[in-house]
């Protein structure tokens, strides 16, 4: 069993023994120190929204975290299915003093997780999330007696809010979607995109959509990480059928990844491109993405007369990078668009109704679409390292080597040459070093990780 405590929150497998697998008192433990955090702004009987992704725990785990909610003295509003991005948009629009979102992202079927929000639909910050896990481990907190436990209320709407506020942004043309008549695969990996993302098509004007694994069942039909490896029956699909394109999705609807015509996989790294393209054409300002996504965001911005900047890996830190330089679209490579004009948050939603206008304006194919941005290609591969090294030792002698290159390290190491980069993190919960880079070929995408990996 597996139990991961991180600065948002606790992720494990369920079962086992606690503070081994994500149990019922691990649970109890990290909701009740989650109301103290909220309390630390002076709110007395906190107003929470909760929400769920589609796995087999969901249930179990949503009764626990409520029931401890009202424990605390916190009255609950509980929004059911869901996704992780409308579990954001409904904290801001309640006006509710914070969110917490049980979803394991990407994970398999025996994981689960809660992710935790404050008052502005957003991720809690490292301080916070320290803070909290100390007080959790001390069990440091006080249940309400009788009088003062909180309300419980259920809201089963919030998607169908959620598909219409993405419907009204300015930038999504329904009309120019609608005309063009497509026809689409969604692959919903069997949990909640499997209600969402055919809700907006349809709102879209899209009619002709063909369903694969959008039962919400939690059994999911095949690995969730939406990675080409996982994704070679929904491909097939999508020739097969005839698609124009297809849509995939992870469990909590956070991910974004698109195949195209042919059958074959849009890129995960370039969902985020395509999207910032079309923003920029429209609206002046700036992108973020971080450092270990792809350069195309940089050079499609520069087109523009825009600056782009990097920031560390993690929603939270792209978002606060997105506030500091009024970035105007940003997110992570891997298919997380996150566009402030509606939230601060990854939003697969947002970004099927940017993509598909832009794509629907362009008059073209999803491969024609894409060759018109600058082509990389991406390296992943790890070190493993003994228990007792010290990665840090590693990573700045790395960083001294290299120190004629361009170098950054608020996130590890990364080393940006002219034909490509590199990124070095190591990871936090096993002895490895993660090893990013990217050229503009296979071949010197593998070339510069051998480089880094010839100099530990």
């Amino acid at each position: 069993m597996t139990l991961i405590k991180s600065i948002s929150g606790f992720r494990g497998t369920i079962g086992g023994k606690p503070d081994a697998g994500l149990t019922p008192v691990d649970i109890v433990k990290l909701t009740s120190a989650y109301i103290c955090l909220i309390r630390r702004s002076g709110i007395r009987r906190p107003r929470i929204v909760v929400g769920r992704d589609g796995r087999l725990s969901g249930t179990m785990v949503n009764q626990l975290v409520c029931g401890s909610l009202q424990a605390m003295g916190a009255d609950v509003v509980d929004i059911g299915l869901s996704t992780t991005p409308t579990v954001e948009v409904a904290v801001t629009e309640m006006k509710a003093d914070g969110g917490v979102i049980l979803t394991a992202s990407h994970n398999p079927r025996e994981w689960n997780a809660l992710k935790l929000l404050n008052s502005r639909g957003e991720f809690i910050s490292k301080e916070e999330g320290e803070w909290l896990l100390e007080k959790a481990a001390a069990d440091d907190y006080e249940f309400s007696n009788i009088d003062e436990i909180g309300t419980y209320s259920v809201e089963n709407d919030w998607i169908k809010r959620h598909v219409d506020m993405v419907c009204n942004l300015p930038l999504v043309n329904k009309d120019i979607i609608a005309k063009a008549k497509l026809k689409v695969v969604v692959d919903a990996v069997n949990s909640t995109g499997g209600i969402a993302i055919p809700m907006l098509l349809r709102e879209l004007g899209i009619t002709d959509i063909v369903e694969l694994n959008c039962e919400v069942t939690g059994d999911f039909a095949h690995n969730p990480e939406p990675l080409a490896q996982n994704l070679v029956a929904t491909c097939a699909k999508v020739k097969e059928v005839g698609a124009d394109f297809g849509i995939v999705v992870d469990p909590d609807v956070d991910r974004l990844a698109f195949i195209d015509e042919k059958g074959e996989m849009y890129g995960e790294e370039y969902t985020l491109v395509t999207v910032a393209s079309y923003i920029l054409q429209h609206k002046k300002g700036n992108t973020v993405s971080n450092l270990s996504s792809t350069r195309a965001l940089r050079d499609v911005t520069h087109q523009y007369g825009a600056e782009y900047y990097a920031a560390a890996v993690g929603e939270v830190n792209v978002v606060e990078k997105m506030k500091e330089v009024n970035a105007v679209i940003g997110g992570e490579g891997n298919g997380g668009v996150i566009y402030p004009e509606l939230h601060y948050g990854r939003d697969a939603l947002v970004g099927v109704g940017l993509f598909l206008t832009y794509l629907c304006e362009s008059q073209c194919t999803c491969s024609e679409l894409k060759s018109k941005f600058p082509l990389y290609y991406m390296s992943k591969n790890k070190i493993q390292l003994e228990a007792t090294t010290n990665v840090d030792a590693i990573l700045t002698k790395i960083a001294d080597k290299f120190k004629d290159e361009k170098v950054t390290t608020i996130d590890g190491v990364k080393i940006d040459f002219e034909e490509g980069w590199v990124h070095l993190r190591k990871s936090n919960t096993e002895p490895i070093i993660r090893i990013y880079s990217e050229g503009k070929t296979e071949a010197e995408a593998e070339r510069l990780a051998q480089l880094i990996v010839n100099s530990l």
